[in-house]
């Protein structure tokens, strides 16, 4: 039985900014244009740059609450340290799972070498909302080398590499704490890939190399594809070149979204208790 398409909504244009410790971003979402799409609260493409030696930049210690930060690294070598006594380097193809939860304060730091001999960094942070029921969890921290990823590979030599959730068949490795999909496909020319997500999901194809044809239409490095919430398969495909997005998916909460920089809750007094936590030294505790 042949599955129809899902209908596209809206394709979105990056906006460029300045994050952590000075590291330009692209930015799908939030914006004034585009503030979350549940269960996202926001997605950075960090890069890529080239640092020259003692420049390269990351994000100096700060606090979490109330939701999971995912940073994937394709360049580059970062060290993440937080609250609850993980020590882990990122490095190219890796990636760190973070679930703040009840609270946690955290830093993503260039490795010694990667200050020292400079080098290009480029990567993406996710932000996840977490459930009122789960905002104030204990903190968990789950890191995968490259090597540990799931892959599928594609037809003319391309590679999809799988993180969390199903695609193409293949489950990825991270356990996360509501159903997700996070997958990066490196697409030669004329590959095409058939996802199906599950038809109550928010679903969505981020480009950030080249273009592809997605359900019909074409989108270009920087633009975000976001489907409506139906049963249907997303078709993506490419021509002449090569091309390289992600793949993201995941169960709507359906809920309040409350934020203040680093904490996303679901009322205001939640917000204020959590920036008082914080100033007193118990957010962690």
């Amino acid at each position: 039985m042949s599955v129809g398409q899902r209908k596209i909504i809206q394709i979105i244009d990056s906006q460029s900014t300045v994050e952590g410790g000075g590291f330009k971003v692209r930015r799908p979402f939030p914006t004034q244009y585009v503030d979350h799409i549940d269960p996202f609260l926001l997605l950075d493409e960090m890069g890529p740059a080239d640092y020259a030696p003692h420049k390269a930049v990351g994000a100096p210690s700060h606090p979490h609450r109330g939701f999971e930060t995912v940073t994937y690294l394709m360049s580059g070598a970062m060290v993440h340290e937080d609250s609850i006594g993980t020590r882990a380097v990122i490095k190219n193809g890796g990636v760190q799972w973070m679930t703040a939860g009840s609270g946690v304060i955290h830093s993503e730091l260039p490795t010694d070498d990667m200050l020292a001999l400079g080098g290009r960094m480029h990567g993406f942070q996710l932000w996840v909302n977490l459930s009122a029921d789960r905002k104030m969890i204990p903190p968990r921290y789950q890191g995968y080398e490259a090597d540990e990823l799931a892959q599928v590979k594609l037809a003319n030599g391309g590679l999809v590499k799988i993180v969390a959730g199903e695609v193409l068949g293949v489950v990825g490795p991270v356990e996360t704490t509501s159903p997700m999909t996070y997958a990066h496909a490196v697409m030669q020319s004329n590959e095409s890939i058939e996802w199906i997500p599950d038809a109550t999901h928010t679903a969505l194809v981020h480009v950030f190399e080249g273009e592809v044809v997605v359900n019909g239409k074409r989108a270009v490095s920087g633009q975000m594809v976001v489907f409506d919430r139906s049963a249907g398969a997303v078709q993506i495909s490419t021509a002449a070149s090569p091309a390289q997005l992600l793949i993201l998916g995941g169960a709507p909460l359906n809920e309040p979204v409350v934020r203040y920089g680093p904490f996303v809750m679901n009322t205001r007094q939640e917000i204020v208790d959590a920036v008082n936590d914080y100033q007193n030294g118990v957010l962690v505790k």
